[in-house]
């Protein structure tokens, strides 16, 4: 590869790296203060999504979603079953597997959360033109299935 090409290709590199830091820290402060107020955490709301989007699923392929160690999963879908978002049972096709399912409380709970969120996002993107909405959102969802696609869930483990 020609030197100027990889130069080119650094400085976007560099430029992308700052700009998803700067969205993803802005994105993550914004989260906790609205997320918050229902009085769920972020990472809950997080299994929440997953719960609602891929429907019931077993303690570690919910942990995998999350990126989480199953013991901080357990610890997260605790806390959302004492609130009576999620509930538990023995997955019916491995006997030794927990099942995590959302509950109808978890469902209302998630689409209001979520309904706050995407009044928001509709404010920010009012001001762009519909191709500019369009494709942002198909590249960044791009980016984050490249991102996910290099990252293992496997275990759970940062280190």
């Amino acid at each position: 590869m020609p030197t100027r090409e990889l130069s080119d290709l650094e400085r976007d590199a560099a430029d992308l790296h700052e700009a998803l830091s700067e969205l993803i820290r802005v994105y993550q402060f914004r989260d906790r203060k609205r997320i918050c107020s229902y009085d769920v955490s972020v990472t809950q709301c997080h299994a929440l999504r997953a719960l609602l989007k891929q429907g019931a699923m077993t303690l570690n392929h919910l942990a995998a979603e999350l990126y989480l160690d199953n013991s901080t999963t357990c610890r997260v879908v605790d806390s959302l079953e004492r609130k009576r978002y999620t509930s538990r049972s023995q997955d019916p096709s491995d006997g030794r597997a927990i099942r995590v399912e959302l509950t109808a409380e978890g469902r209302d709970l998630y689409g209001r959360i979520e309904s706050d969120l995407l009044s928001e996002q509709k404010t920010l993107l009012a001001q762009f033109d519909p191709e500019v909405r369009q494709a942002t959102a198909r590249l960044i969802a791009r980016l984050a299935r490249e991102a996910a696609a290099r990252f293992s869930r496997d275990d759970g483990r940062c280190c």
